[in-house]
């Protein structure tokens, strides 16, 4: 199964200062934190900005060749998690036919927000990232993030909020 997901905002990891993606499904029940680099926030916050830039940066030009060349982009897929690395892919249709690309999940929700297509979730992929690590309690994860989340002011999550 996936969930629908929508980016809530941008942050910055307290301890390792390396920017967050926060993607929220729509009923507020699941909360998926990703780290990326800061250029991949930058592209991502431009999206969230609809800041037209003088030349294309490069989600935009990927947005440009694919309304160009008549390819319709479906959806964005993140699809897994391992060794907390982030999978994701593009769903697209080409002459008809089903196509799908492997993509890092910060260049799929680039272009999602830059297409307005939606960003879908894997259940899996949800429960692997609270999954707790054998050191930690039942439930510590999840707790940790929760009460993280519940904690931050909207204004923690910086100017783009959706």
């Amino acid at each position: 199964m996936v969930k629908e997901m929508q980016v809530i905002g941008i942050t910055i990891d307290p301890v390792t200062q390396s920017p967050i993606v926060i993607l929220r499904d729509k009923e507020n029940l699941n909360t998926l934190p990703i780290w990326i680099g800061m250029l991949e926030a930058n592209a991502i916050a431009a999206g969230l900005e609809h800041l037209k830039l003088p030349r294309p940066m490069t989600h935009d030009l990927f947005k440009n060749l694919l309304d160009q060349i008549g390819v319709k982009l479906l959806r964005v897929e993140v699809t897994d998690i391992r060794d907390n690395t982030y999978f994701a892919a593009l769903h697209m249709e080409v002459g008809g036919n089903s196509v799908v690309i492997d993509s890092r999940p910060s260049d799929a929700i680039a272009i999602a927000i830059r297409m307005e297509v939606p960003i879908m979730v894997r259940d899996a992929v949800i429960e692997k990232a609270l999954r707790v690590d054998a050191t930690s309690s039942p439930g510590a994860e999840k707790d940790k993030w929760t009460e993280l989340l519940e904690k931050m002011d909207p204004e923690d999550f910086s100017k783009y909020k959706m």
